[in-house]
């Protein structure tokens, strides 16, 4: 059965279960607790751009990132398993938690790596990858990750149409709640280095700022 390529409503969703789904307790690379207590002054960013198992690694590289998650963002089944979000119906795209240290790097810096990490313009698919779990978004906790969100989509679109893309068809909304995705799925290409990675970029270099805010 082909699955729809439109998010469905709560209505349509299916009901999920009132308690969170099992995962892990450490991050498998640094061995920090994945769900907190985070350091004082840290950070939260989350973003969607298709399968987690690559977006997430493209984070976790980066100086400044303490700590990675793969879950589900973005829709109405509560703590929803692997195989629910996978068949369309429960409203959800794959996300990557980052937290991060904003002495050591910038939002601008996790954007910059959000939009060169995938290709933003495809809807509902991401490469080979077709489905609402692997569209685009940015999930802001705050006004300012708003506003650089909002930016950054504006420039980068204007990047990508001077390349003869189309345009960017990236959600940007308030952070909705993030329900942790299965322990294999956790740091998935640190436990299977050969492991399926579908994010391919655009090639296009996405012109926003990089500096460390002061």
């Amino acid at each position: 059965m082909q699955k729809s390529l439109n998010v469905p409503s709560a209505a349509e969703a299916l009901p999920g279960r009132p308690d969170p789904i099992p995962t892990a307790q450490t991050h498998f690379v640094t061995g920090a607790p994945l769900k907190g207590p985070y350091p004082e002054g840290a950070e939260t960013a989350l973003f969607g751009l298709g399968c987690f198992w690559g977006a997430e690694r493209k984070f976790w590289e980066i100086p400044g990132v303490l700590v990675t998650a793969v879950g589900y963002a973005g829709g109405h089944t509560p703590n929803p398993t692997y195989e629910e979000v996978c068949s369309g119906r429960t409203g959800h795209t794959e996300a990557v938690l980052v937290i991060f240290d904003p002495r050591q790097v910038s939002f601008d810096q996790l954007l910059k790596t959000f939009w060169e990490s995938h290709n933003p313009t495809q809807g509902m698919r991401q490469g080979n990858d077709v489905g609402t779990q692997y569209r685009s978004g940015i999930y802001y906790s705050s006004e300012d990750q708003k506003q650089a969100a909002e930016a950054s989509k504006a420039a980068y679109d204007e990047a990508l149409r001077g390349n003869g893309m189309g345009p960017i068809t990236t959600e940007i909304e308030a952070a909705p709640k993030f329900y942790f995705a299965e322990d294999y799925h956790q740091q998935y290409l640190a436990k299977n280095p050969a492991g399926y990675c579908g994010l391919g970029g655009t090639g296009v270099s996405c012109p926003i700022g990089t500096g460390v805010d002061a």
